[in-house]
């Protein structure tokens, strides 16, 4: 783990485009706690930079000649672990939630000139993250079968509801956790990860890529099906109702986080009851604390990560303080534990 300096957080700036590092050395420099300390326009020489200044943190593009953004992320958290942000293009949002589960610690896309604000506030945030080497995602599981069962049937009433609230270092935990859960699975799988707006249809595309199980963005009025995972969009809340459908909550003004893991669990403990599963992974703030509080009230089956497997014990460490966890589990052991809850059916 490593320790932060005094003073401003030192910023490595990273990205082909001279326009670009122009712009976002503008904006760190703008904010008296941030500070640029260099700037690279390849990834080879960010590997250096990173080696030599050992900033605080690194802005990192993803498309560069002589070496890529996500070889870069490798080399560095192998060689000297370092907080990264990725700034990348929407398009190649896949790609950037692959980034974040080889060690970076979010991804956002490239801010424009009004973006300043959110985008240093973004920053300082990360820089006050533990840099925690041994997270870094390894192989994350079986990949997708070239044919899944075709799942049309709705979930009847009794069968299990399950939903899992992250934020940071939530895309790394999903890639570990979710390849893991077999076809068959006699459950759907509800996910509520803090995301930046456009990002989400890249995060499913890529956690299909990976996952046994199909994964898709979650649409209003869709009937949940076993054996299915929904990501949760940002520009909406995704809620269950007690039929079983999903519906899409528009924002309210004041919600801080998008999408709301507290209005998932708590809308899954109201319609499914003792048949809820909510498990609560890495992130900041306490978004879901109230949610899983929710859940074991109804008489449902709370699940936490574990301190020493979260890049940041936040959220998590929130609910458990709170009162609404039963269990709290290394990551490694989370799947197990939901096949057990949830029942498999014979597809394989």
């Amino acid at each position: 783990m490593a320790a932060r300096r005094e003073g401003p957080a030192r910023v490595l700036v990273v990205d082909d485009s001279d326009t670009a590092r122009g712009l976002l050395r503008a904006m760190i420099e703008d904010d008296p706690q941030l500070t640029v300390c260099g700037e690279a326009a390849d990834g080879q020489s960010a590997v250096e930079q990173a080696s030599r200044l050992r900033p605080d943190l690194v802005t990192m593009d993803l498309r560069m000649p002589v070496m890529d953004g996500m070889q870069a992320i490798a080399e560095i958290m192998d060689h000297c672990a370092t907080r990264i942000l990725v700034v990348s293009d929407l398009t190649d949002a896949a790609q950037a939630m692959a980034a974040v589960a080889r060690g970076a610690l979010d991804a956002i896309p490239k801010p424009d000139a009004d973006a300043g604000p959110a985008f240093t506030a973004r920053l300082r945030m990360l820089a006050g993250v533990p840099v925690i080497r041994h997270l870094r995602a390894r192989n994350p599981g079986a990949a997708a079968p070239d044919h899944r069962p075709d799942y049309t049937t709705t979930i009847p009433p009794g069968h299990p509801v399950i939903a899992i609230a992250a934020s940071t270092g939530g895309p790394q935990a999903l890639a570990q956790l979710l390849p893991v859960l077999p076809l068959g699975l006699m459950a759907p799988v509800l996910i509520a990860q803090h995301i930046s707006d456009g990002f989400a249809a890249g995060m499913a595309h890529w956690l299909d890529d990976l996952c046994r199980l199909p994964v898709e963005v979650a649409r209003d009025g869709d009937h949940l099906v076993p054996g299915r995972i929904y990501v949760a969009d940002s520009s909406s809340h995704l809620t269950v109702l007690s039929g079983r459908t999903i519906q899409l909550c528009p924002h309210l003004e004041g919600d801080r986080y998008h999408p709301s893991c507290d209005h998932l669990l708590c809308s899954v403990a109201a319609a499914a009851g003792r048949s809820a599963i909510g498990v609560i992974l890495t992130g900041m703030g306490r978004d879901g604390a109230r949610g899983m509080a929710a859940i074991a009230a109804a008489g449902g089956t709370t699940i936490a990560q574990d301190e020493t497997s979260s890049v940041v014990f936040g959220m998590n460490r929130e609910a458990i303080m709170a009162g609404g966890v039963q269990q709290v589990l290394p990551l490694t052991a989370i799947a197990a534990e939901l096949i057990r809850l949830a029942g498999r059916g014979i597809a394989e």
